[in-house]
């Protein structure tokens, strides 16, 4: 099992400056991680000009992989001019993922607040974002870099919608980063949507979340899903998600690639990703 962290799990540590990054990758290695997953929240990579070098660098010396670099975009803007920035500022985001070593590099497409999240704006948005897509793969293939989206957010979310969109994108190198809790955020049952999307899955996201009905407001730290439920980010394995059957689905598939914990919960970070990683391969094995 090639388990590691996102270092966004460590995100706390980073922006209070008690941890940097190159401190997150000696953590991960420390406490038994196989790999890091770069996701430039609580650091600029793109303003140190140096700093993916040393991140690799770093990694190597470490003896643990840079996996997969995560970043955000949204495509659904005002005007062309600003689409094209935004493709743009995205081919250098591939340019920085080359820089790193890496061969995966996750991208969001498009982002819309709960009550513009329907079906009829994914219709009408899936073309554009479609050709978007296509222009990143086919920049990134030059690195021999697998794109990929994210079932994240309320919007490019749910397993039919990111997988239509893989299919029309329809280029060897671009897939989907599979997060098996965020399905929650849209209330699809995530057991069925990881058997649909692991054929299309370049790694995987292992997260947890506490889950409760909307009749029972929970208060402070929770969010809303698409219907009115709430979530709160949980250690792996201590939340409602059935990572046994989850894990033994993506046994079960010959699935072989990086698992990435992302730990959101509000205990400390560094013991909460210790923590999520420790059950992830404890439960894989029993």
């Amino acid at each position: 099992m090639k388990i590691g962290l996102s270092s966004y799990s460590l995100f706390r540590e980073i922006k209070s400056g008690s941890m940097t990054i190159i401190d997150a990758i000696r953590w991960v290695a420390a406490e038994g991680g196989k790999h890091i997953e770069i996701v430039p929240v609580g650091f600029d990579i793109a303003q140190d000009s140096d700093l993916p070098e040393r991140i690799r660098e770093e990694a190597r010396q470490a003896q643990i992989d840079v996996s997969n670099y995560a970043i955000g975009a949204n495509f659904i803007v005002e005007n062309e001019q600003k689409l094209r920035d935004e493709v743009d500022r995205v081919k250098r985001q591939v340019d920085i993922a080359s820089r790193l070593g890496v061969k995966l590099m996750r991208h969001d497409v498009a982002s819309r607040p709960i009550a513009e999240a329907t079906l009829t704006n994914y219709i009408k948005d899936l073309g554009l974002l479609v050709e978007v897509c296509q222009e990143i793969a086919d920049y990134a293939a030059q690195y021999d870099i697998v794109t990929s989206i994210e079932n994240h957010g309320y919007y490019i979310q749910g397993s039919n919608r990111v997988i239509t969109l893989v299919e029309q994108v329809n280029r060897p190198n671009f897939r989907t980063t599979l997060d098996v809790g965020n399905f929650l955020c849209v209330d699809e049952n995530p057991l069925d949507a990881i058997k649909r999307s692991l054929p299309y899955a370049s790694i995987v996201h292992l997260k947890d979340f506490y889950l409760r009905p909307a009749h029972r407001n929970p208060g402070d730290g929770w969010f809303p899903t698409a219907s009115g439920n709430y979530l709160r980010g949980a250690v792996l394995g201590q939340g409602d998600i059935d990572l046994y059957e989850v894990l033994r689905l993506i046994k079960q598939s010959g699935y072989s690639g990086y698992f990435s914990v992302e730990f959101e919960g509000l205990e400390e970070c560094k013991w909460g990703s210790k923590t999520s990683m420790e059950n992830a391969v404890r439960i894989w094995n029993e």
